[in-house]
């Protein structure tokens, strides 16, 4: 049974090496294709970093930081949490960014996916319908997905909204094309199934003239 994470960050700025910091990580996890709420995670954090202009964007002074953990003293805890998940994350280069930039400033050199693996929502929704509209407001119209609560992002709420984008996303016909039925029903987590490239063996077989005359005169009448 694979267990999914789908995590949110908030930041202090766009660029780590600038000197900005993480205040706020928000997870919540899917099993079975099902989001469970009792066990998320949520933490904010004294970035040691004003959060200058990005208030704008999240929401989160200054002030509501005083006397929140810096990222060292939740590290360990996080860092259990999301051990041998798949983390699902939108835009994942920046969030890991952040987070591999906190583990490092702590002296450690274990990179996030040394311990999970990722999928990133914003790829697989580019591969999906490519020339469209990938943010996550976007994706809630295009899945009918309410976000009237995000009147600012914030990581927990994010993180509960594009749960439900992420199984809308991957809700399809998974074994379309397959060539083989599940060996395991309780195994119900979406699967990309790849059509074989070797298509040179397929056996083509072309319509005759009476059933293509069949077909026209079929249509004709519609």
């Amino acid at each position: 049974m694979e267990r999914l994470i789908v995590l949110d960050t908030e930041t202090t700025g766009i660029e780590p090496s600038e000197g900005h910091r993480i205040i706020e990580i928000g997870c919540t996890e899917i099993i079975d294709r099902e989001i469970i709420k009792d066990n998320e995670y949520h933490q904010y954090i004294q970035p040691e970093h004003d959060v200058g202009d990005s208030v704008r964007i999240h929401g989160i002074t200054n002030k509501f930081l005083v006397g929140k953990p810096k990222f060292g003293e939740i590290a360990d805890k996080f860092m259990q949490y999301i051990k041998g998940a798949t983390l699902i994350i939108h835009n994942a280069p920046f969030d890991l960014g952040f987070l591999d930039n906190e583990l490092k400033l702590l002296g450690s050199k274990q990179r996030i996916k040394d311990n999970c693996a990722i999928i990133d929502s914003l790829e697989l929704s580019k591969q999906q319908r490519p020339g469209t509209l990938h943010n996550l407001d976007s994706l809630c119209r295009r899945f009918e997905i309410d976000s009237s609560a995000r009147t600012v992002h914030g990581a927990l709420l994010d993180a509960q909204i594009l749960a439900q984008v992420y199984l809308a996303m991957t809700g399809g016909q998974s074994t379309l094309f397959s060539n083989e039925q599940s060996a395991n029903k309780n195994n119900t987590h979406h699967k990309i199934i790849r059509v074989s490239s070797d298509i040179s063996k397929t056996k083509v077989v072309r319509a005759n003239v009476q059933e293509l005359e069949a077909h026209n005169n079929y249509f004709s009448k519609v």
